[in-house]
């Protein structure tokens, strides 16, 4: 098989096309995300603890010289980051619940069967007798 033809099969598998989809529609919501933290919700917080911008905290270790920037650990930008990541993770948490609750209740393969207390084989739950050993289950 040509490096094409795998190539080919690869692509019309659909998992490469649904990690494609994915990343693309994640990268949107990020930048969706990124605008309502910083547009909308850290302005209103930074009013309540002064005024501050978080993007413009930092932490400077060497002052600029000789036209060269500061060297400075920005740790506003990683505050937006980390607030960013908690909006971010509980919005997917809202929308997997929704989505589980449409779904409905799950009913795992387990719950559906029962053992035959006599010769240890799944059965579906009602059964009367056991389709393996024929044992009554004594219900």
């Amino acid at each position: 098989m040509t490096f094409f033809q795998e190539f080919k099969t690869f692509i019309n598998r659909g998992n490469a096309v649904d990690l494609a989809i994915g990343v693309i529609i994640g990268a949107a919501f990020g930048k969706i995300v990124n605008s309502v933290v910083g547009d909308i919700i850290m302005p209103p917080i930074g009013l309540l603890i002064g005024g501050v911008d978080f993007s413009d905290l930092s932490l400077i270790l060497k002052g600029a010289a000789e036209g060269k920037p500061p060297v400075s650990i920005k740790y506003g930008s990683f505050l937006n980051t980390v607030i960013d990541f908690i909006i971010i993770a509980f919005v997917v948490f809202l929308v997997i619940k929704a989505f589980n609750k449409l779904r409905g209740p799950a009913t795992p393969a387990e719950a559906a069967n029962i053992k035959c207390p006599q010769c240890l084989m799944q059965i579906p739950n009602g059964a009367l007798r056991c389709g393996h050993c024929c044992g009554e289950l004594g219900k």
